[in-house]
């Protein structure tokens, strides 16, 4: 099957489209699924009709059916399932987790590593076995359409997410779709349904200048595409509007941002700031970035990671410590250009917090070689390093290299993750106050920091106490609940309560936090854990402290160990009244029954006690 932007007009083949002109479906042709059962003769029309279009489900008003969305990768996959369930969505197809009830499915796909494709497999399996029409989206099928798992499904290219409804409307129909040519980025004002109402993805370009030996997302993004500083500038003023508190920037590579239309990411930065909201209900993270690209503006980046409401956090992959390594990977950088970034922006920034990647056992990596990284790891002791085992993607010219035996790359894997996990980057801050943002529940123990209340907290800053910390959580006590203004928090009764994330796609892998796998040449995605050097701060620091912003990740979790404790949420004073914040009751019914049996029991046994005493005695 051809892609069907280069295919020609329906009902006249000398009357092609001019180049550069997208057709619209209703003028394309698309592949029909046939029946397979013998032609049957219709009465009416007398025409046959048993290869004739047939739907795969009963007929149904177009829009009103169910659509079962699963995303992999990275965040800016998770922004381009946001966009395709927006528009969806607005057309007025229902959104469900539950794939069994549901009358598509809409898979949306990474292809950075094998067991990240390996599970789209799976998924695309089930979804043919139970005949549910399927629509799968993502870099898997943009860089390698013609693998045998995508046949019979319709296709939706990375740039062409702005016609999903279009492809699942035909795909209902029983069609075969394929949306894969790349044309103009899709527009950033789409309809949009964020997995956390709380926080907005946003995708600032593209693709990348890169040419890593062994990336695979290359092939799929393909070369930088940068959106333009104004419509950028325009997204983030809609959304702070919206209600928002964070605002994370993704890419393939945040640095190269602006290169192929004349501006930088510093430029970018400082537009972004100047919208911030002045209360700091708003907070900015900014993604990914490969060494080379920022080398030339570490100050400007150093100057925007130390406003108070941007997150002091970078995620710069190093991918080795071994310069020989790095020039068979073409990562277009040496470890002591990687030093430089890191060291400069640890020394200009307070409290600043890097986290990197490592790939184990990439081809040619000697016992030297690795060496070399276990230095650097040990050297720099980083809070968040996430460890991947090299896998060798079809296609890429890493995967024609000679590998590393599977036993000595899962060895070496295990070696440094012991290393890592080693660390204790959090020891000392006990008994610090920080400024926290409160935007999701979590699931785990692990990887967050973590604070106990209600989730009437979800969307509020609040001024915590670090109460104790552990090797991958630091736990806090809320002091006080802070005013915000000028920004209208959305309801509670809408915002998604679940941590969406995604285990390590292998058990011998290391995740420094339990995130989706990024589609860039960084691997994993960057983790979020706490950023600021130990200081205690009163109230009137708080406001102006910039080391504020130095805790991302902060998540609201109610804690089942920590039922009795006591915690002090006290509402910001101001014109109104103030509140206090309902606190977790330190006798509930369960204790006081399980109270009043102990002490029924004590009681009991006391009685007997002295009725058998007395009759000793008058024994």
């Amino acid at each position: 099957m051809e892609d069907i932007e280069d295919l020609l007009l329906v009902g006249n083949g000398d009357s092609g489209a001019p180049p550069g002109f997208r057709l619209s479906l209703n003028t394309v042709s698309v592949k029909p699924r046939r029946n397979k059962i013998k032609p049957i003769q219709d009465n009416d029309s007398n025409n046959h009709i048993g290869r004739s279009l047939q739907s795969p489900l009963p007929p149904k008003i177009p829009g009103t059916q169910t659509i079962f969305v699963k995303t992999f990768g990275c965040s800016h996959n998770q922004s381009d399932s946001e966009y395709m369930t927006g528009q969806l969505s607005a057309f007025g197809y229902s959104i469900s987790d539950n794939p069994d009830n549901a009358d598509l499915w809409l898979i949306n796909t990474c292809t950075v590593k094998s067991p990240s494709q390996s599970a789209m497999d799976t998924l695309i399996t089930k979804g043919k076995a139970a005949k549910k029409p399927l629509v799968v989206a993502g870099c898997v099928p943009q860089g390698s359409r013609d693998i045998k798992e995508l046949e019979g499904v319709s296709i939706v290219g990375v740039q062409q997410i702005d016609r999903v409804v279009e492809v699942v409307e035909e795909t209902l129909k029983g069609h075969e779709v394929r949306l894969l040519t790349r044309k103009t980025l899709p527009s950033l004002d789409l309809p949009k349904v964020r997995k956390n109402k709380f926080v907005e993805i946003l995708p600032i370009n593209v693709g990348c200048l890169g040419a890593c030996t062994y990336c695979k997302t290359k092939h799929a993004r393909g070369h930088l595409g940068s959106y333009t500083v104004d419509s950028l500038v325009g997204r983030v003023k809609n959304v702070i509007t919206d209600g928002v508190k964070e605002i994370w920037l993704s890419s393939e590579d945040t640095g190269a941002y602006g290169r192929d239309i004349g501006v930088n990411l510093p430029i970018l930065l400082n537009a972004i700031v100047a919208e911030l909201p002045p209360d700091g209900s708003t907070m900015l993270r900014i993604g990914m970035t490969n060494p080379p690209y920022i080398l030339e503006h570490l100050k400007e980046i150093a100057s925007v990671l130390s406003h108070p409401y941007v997150y002091s956090f970078l995620h710069v992959p190093v991918q080795s410590g071994s310069d020989a390594v790095l020039t068979a990977m073409k990562r277009e950088y040496t470890v002591g250009e990687f030093k430089t970034v890191v060291d400069t922006l640890t020394e200009l920034v307070p409290g600043m917090q890097i986290a990197t990647d490592i790939i184990c056992g990439f081809p040619g990596e000697t016992d030297e070689h690795f060496s070399e990284t276990m230095n650097l790891i040990k050297d720099y002791k980083f809070a968040q390093v996430h460890i991947s085992q090299f896998y060798p993607r079809p296609g890429t010219p890493a995967a024609r290299m000679k590998k590393v035996p599977s036993s000595v790359v899962k060895k070496r894997s295990r070696e440094l993750s012991a290393v890592f996990e080693a660390f204790s980057p959090y020891v000392g801050m006990e008994g610090r106050v920080e400024r926290i943002w409160i935007t999701d529940i979590a699931t785990d123990e692990i990887h967050l920091v973590l604070v106990v209340g209600t989730e009437s907290l979800l969307g509020t800053s609040a001024i915590v106490k670090i109460t104790s910390v552990g090797r991958w959580s630091v736990f806090g006590e809320v002091i006080e609940i802070l005013k915000q203004s000028n920004v209208k928090t959305p309801s509670i009764d809408s915002i998604s309560t679940k941590l969406h994330c995604s285990p390590c796609s292998n058990t011998d892998d290391n995740c420094c936090s339990k995130e989706a796998d990024a589609c860039a040449c960084g691997e994993p995605g960057s983790c979020e854990q706490i950023c600021s050097e130990p200081k205690t701060l009163s109230r009137n620091e708080i406001s102006e402290d910039r080391k504020g912003g130095n805790l991302i990740g902060w998540l609201l979790r109610r804690r089942r160990n920590n039922v009795g404790k006591k915690v002090e949420n006290e509402i910001t004073k101001g014109s109104e009244k103030s509140k206090q914040l309902p606190l977790r009751s330190q006798w509930d019914t369960v204790d006081r029954a399980l109270l009043f049996g102990i002490l029924a029991s004590s009681l009991i046994i006391l009685a007997l006690a002295i009725q058998l005493g007395f009759r000793i005695r008058s024994e």
